[in-house]
């Protein structure tokens, strides 16, 4: 988690990192933003891939 927002943050444009950070930490907070958008997408495909974890390959 902590993760995807510094990768957020750094690919912002913005003057320093702490605005950016800044700016990507409320933005998740409202649920806003590039890392909670990679937080949905890792949760929908491991939720898609759910119904193969049984299978012993």
């Amino acid at each position: 988690g902590m993760r995807w927002l510094i990768e957020s943050a750094r690919k912002r444009n913005g003057r320093s990192m702490s605005d950016k950070l800044a700016a990507e930490l409320m933005d998740a907070s409202n649920g806003l933003g590039s890392a909670v958008k990679r937080r949905e997408d890792t949760h929908r495909m491991a939720e898609a891939n759910k119904a193969f974890s049984h299978f012993k390959w």
